[in-house]
């Protein structure tokens, strides 16, 4: 019998899997020319997107405190810098490789958490804020990041094809 708790973990990781089930179709099928295209003139291009994708997906792994950062050197080239100002973007295999291997190990690990550890404080919260607040937990984390995906495939879809 499923509790309400399991239900609602359930569900929300079953967005986060279409989402970046979304995301891996759209961004695998694309050529290398292709991920160069432009969201719109002067705007990101798509491999940048996707990078971007990828490097906050290996943030969670620590942050859900369930596994250490598989490429932090992302954080450079996709979280601290704009698009275009960075001299070593990973090629689409590169990336695409890298890609696919932060979302198994995210997918593995988080499906692997009890639903009541969900609840549970996220790490980049003290105890004293979350004995305060708490709503910062692991569970918010996963909703926000759905919508991150969410947010940026809606981008990456005005690209010119």
């Amino acid at each position: 019998m499923s509790t309400p708790e399991a239900s609602f973990t359930t569900a929300a990781l079953k967005a986060f899997r279409q989402n970046l089930d979304r995301a891996d179709k759209f961004f695998t099928d694309l050529s290398a020319d292709q991920l160069e295209a432009r969201v719109a003139p002067g705007k990101n291009r798509l491999i940048y997107l996707w990078g971007h994708l990828a490097a906050v997906n290996d943030a969670m792994l620590p942050l859900l405190g369930i596994g250490e950062r598989l490429h932090p050197e992302f954080d450079s080239i996709f979280l601290k810098s704009p698009d275009g100002t960075a001299a070593d973007v990973p090629s689409a295999v590169e990336l695409s490789l890298a890609w696919k291997a932060i979302n198994e190990k995210l997918l593995s690990d988080m499906e692997a958490l009890a639903p009541a550890e969900w609840l549970e404080r996220h790490t980049s919260v003290s105890e004293e804020d979350f004995a305060k607040e708490p709503h910062r937990n692991r569970f918010a984390i996963l909703l926000s990041r759905t919508s991150h995906i969410a947010y940026h495939m809606g981008q990456a879809v005005l690209a010119p094809k």
